[in-house]
């Protein structure tokens, strides 16, 4: 078995930025780039995550069959630029930790 990184960040500049602060190996690819990028990072590490627009921006179905693997585990992550892209996010959080109503 390849010992695997703990995780990958792949986002537009700022978002890694924030990331690589925190001692993450967290990557802003050109949008050409991304594919080899993604598919480097689903090779050597135990978790990636992706920002919508990376997301977005891969193949069809090429997102869909890393995160139907059972390893790395992939996640996607609202952009920094759209942060409510998903308004409801916050109620499910609260619910699924037991917090407020």
């Amino acid at each position: 078995m390849i010992p695997m990184g703990p995780l990958v960040v792949l986002g537009d500049e700022a978002t890694c930025a924030g990331f690589a602060l925190a001692g993450v190996d967290a990557r802003a690819p050109a949008p050409a780039d991304l594919p080899g990028v993604f598919a480097q990072a689903l090779e050597s590490a135990a978790m990636v995550v992706l920002t919508r627009r990376c997301a977005a921006a891969l193949a069809p179905g090429e997102l869909r069959r890393a995160v139907a693997c059972e390893r790395p585990i992939v996640i996607v992550m609202p952009d920094l630029f759209e942060p409510d892209a998903d308004p409801g996010i916050a109620a499910r959080m609260r619910a699924a930790l037991g917090i407020g109503t």
